[in-house]
């Protein structure tokens, strides 16, 4: 469906399309109307596959998705065949990375992986069988987000190491210089042979930064205590809508008013 597409809806999921008790029922209507109007719904998440797969079961989406903050797309194809774009580094590369950087700091990263489940709850919400998916990476590192003062440090050493680090409400997530959430929309454009798309973009955090800037319509959706003042500080020199609902609600509220504004219903 996206290669015939001329509107693809592009969304982040933690704190975007859901919030954070992970409730996806207020944006579910209007994904079954974006169906019935033949709109791809896109999920670009730093989720792993493997949660992802659950979340398009639940909403039946067949759309492809980006995963690890963009350093992964998977999908089916036109002949409904499985196919795979990665654009990240290892994992097992990221995590050496990520320990040069913490001895170049003098300060201990903590990759999420390493924590314990009872850690890995208090910070996610997540338990069972939901953390072992969660773990399932394979092309981006996320570890708890350092101290603000340390960021000057950090990133002049991604500058040496040929990575970016983009941080999230909850969590900083450490990917190859060639990965992230825009440069994997761009991938996708450019693996549909669709050029003439315009993606409606949805998120909630710096991490999203770049789905936002590569969207034609970009939407901040905030959470119930108002939106990331960082992101917002981020897009002063971009037209964006701040969505008036946190999560879900506003998802569906700014996605409803899009839909009648391009008139997707004729």
């Amino acid at each position: 469906m996206i290669e015939n597409s001329s509107i693809w809806v592009v969304s982040d999921v933690d704190g975007t399309l859901m919030d954070h008790s992970y409730d996806l029922n207020p944006a579910k209507e209007t994904i079954n109307t974006l169906k019935d109007l033949s709109v791809p719904v896109i999920l670009c998440t730093s989720k792993t596959a493997s949660e992802v797969k659950v979340i398009r079961n639940e909403l039946e989406l067949t759309d492809p998705y980006i995963v690890e903050n963009g350093a992964a797309i998977y999908g089916e194809s036109i002949k409904n065949e499985e196919f795979k774009i990665i654009l990240g580094e290892k994992y097992e590369v990221l995590e050496e990375i990520l320990k040069f950087i913490s001895k170049d700091i003098s300060y201990n990263l903590i990759p999420l992986n390493n924590l314990s489940d009872h850690e890995a709850t208090e910070l996610t919400g997540l338990k069972g069988n939901s953390l072992t998916l969660m773990r399932d990476r394979h092309w981006s590192m996320p570890f708890l987000n350092p101290p603000s003062f340390l960021e000057e440090k950090i990133k002049i050493c991604c500058k040496r190491y040929n990575v970016e680090i983009f941080r999230g409400n909850r969590m900083s997530h450490l990917l190859s210089i060639n990965s992230d959430k825009g440069k994997a929309i761009n991938k996708l454009k450019k693996y549909s042979n669709n050029s003439n798309i315009k993606i409606i973009g949805l998120g909630d955090s710096p991490n999203d930064l770049p789905l936002l800037i590569n969207s034609d319509f970009r939407i901040v959706i905030p959470d119930i205590n108002g939106p990331n003042l960082s992101l917002l500080n981020k897009l002063k020199n971009y037209e964006f809508t701040l969505a008036e609902r946190p999560n879900g609600h506003g998802w569906k509220h700014e996605i409803t008013k899009l839909i009648d504004m391009l008139d997707l219903r004729r």
